[in-house]
């Protein structure tokens, strides 16, 4: 189930290496190495989402033949999320498929489909893409955020690392519009 956001991750290491060198490079790997997906920057949220579409996507993804992880032990999504100016696939984007939890749904998630690893998903009609915290190596930023609570099915007390929001806050709203705005003015 590729879709037309595959094409354009295989088109983007090129508009990617536009931004200045001193930029952080993050790149995330499928479990057997072959798709990568590079992202530039900081990004927009390090956050956990526990939505009721989180939890079935990540399900969805999980139930593959030996699928990885994408849920933490809560059942929340942890999520880094870069522009899609800054984000493309530098290797193996021709593995990459694409799944829907319904046809209508405007979210598809992004696995390897060489061993099942959740990569990353992509809301449409958002410029943002969401990559898997787990599949990135090396120092990455702080969880800032955990959102949609009120959907946890977890038994256990919410973690304390970040701040708890039982939907989503007008924070995640305002860090969407700030970095829409830095893309429309070239920044």
């Amino acid at each position: 189930m590729q879709n037309e956001f595959a094409a354009e991750l295989k088109n983007g290491a090129d508009r990617v290496q536009c931004f200045e060198m001193d930029q952080i490079i993050r790149t995330s790997s499928c479990a057997c190495g072959r798709v990568q997906c590079q992202a530039i920057g900081a990004p927009i949220l390090s956050a956990v989402c526990s939505c009721d579409d989180c939890q079935v996507g990540g399900r969805q993804i999980e139930a593959l033949p030996n699928a990885t992880r994408v849920r933490d032990a809560d059942g929340g999504s942890p999520y880094l999320t870069f522009r899609d100016d800054r984000f493309s696939c530098i290797k193996g984007a021709d593995l990459v498929v694409g799944y829907k939890i319904t046809d209508r749904a405007p979210t598809q998630r992004f696995v390897a489909s060489c061993c099942n690893s959740g990569m990353f998903l992509k809301f449409r009609p958002g410029h943002w893409v969401s990559a898997y915290r787990a599949r990135f190596d090396g120092d990455l930023p702080p969880i800032e955020m955990r959102t949609q609570t009120k959907y946890r099915h977890a038994y256990t007390a919410i973690p304390r690392d970040a701040p708890s929001y039982r939907k989503f806050p007008m924070k995640l709203f305002m860090k969407l519009i700030g970095s829409r705005f830095a893309m429309l003015i070239g920044r």
